[in-house]
């Protein structure tokens, strides 16, 4: 079975502005099934597409199985079946040998930035950026999918 095992932070957005980072890739991502206990989503960036189906997060860990597929099916796929739908930007960070995706939302969502790294187990230990802040894994609020419903600009 496909696994992720995927923690969640918030951003210093001062710590953050300031970073030297490598250009970021703009995601189109949409779903076309988004409950409790699982969601399809696509995604598209300029050049390629995904497929993905998660199962329900227990913890930091859940079922993931993630597709290539073309971008412009990807692209079909969200504008013809998608239910919901969001833009970010995302960069990847090099920190300490692992991989930090920290995701700045753009639209309805614009203002959150969340960082995140996969991974090999739950109790794996790592290194935190000094950009990094409070840990948000297991608020269901920063799930993307459900940014796509209820999103940054209306929280209160």
């Amino acid at each position: 079975m496909g696994k992720e095992i995927e923690r969640k932070f918030l951003i210093d957005q001062q710590k953050w502005d300031n970073l030297n980072k490598p250009e970021g890739k703009l995601f189109r991502q949409g779903y076309l099934l988004a409950d409790k206990a699982k969601t399809i989503r696509v995604r598209a960036t300029e050049t390629i597409g995904f497929l993905t189906i998660k199962g329900q997060a227990i913890g930091a860990t859940r079922p993931e199985y993630e597709y290539e597929i073309p971008v412009e099916e990807a692209v079909e796929l969200l504008d013809n079946f998608a239910q919901s739908e969001l833009s970010k930007i995302r960069y990847e960070i090099p920190f300490k040998n692992k991989l930090w995706e920290v995701d700045v939302f753009l639209g309805d969502n614009e203002g959150l930035v969340v960082a995140e790294i996969e991974l090999e187990s739950e109790t794996e230990s790592f290194d935190l950026p000094d950009w990094i802040g409070k840990e948000v894994t297991e608020e269901e609020k920063y799930y993307n999918s459900n940014l796509t419903v209820k999103p940054f600009k209306d929280w209160n």
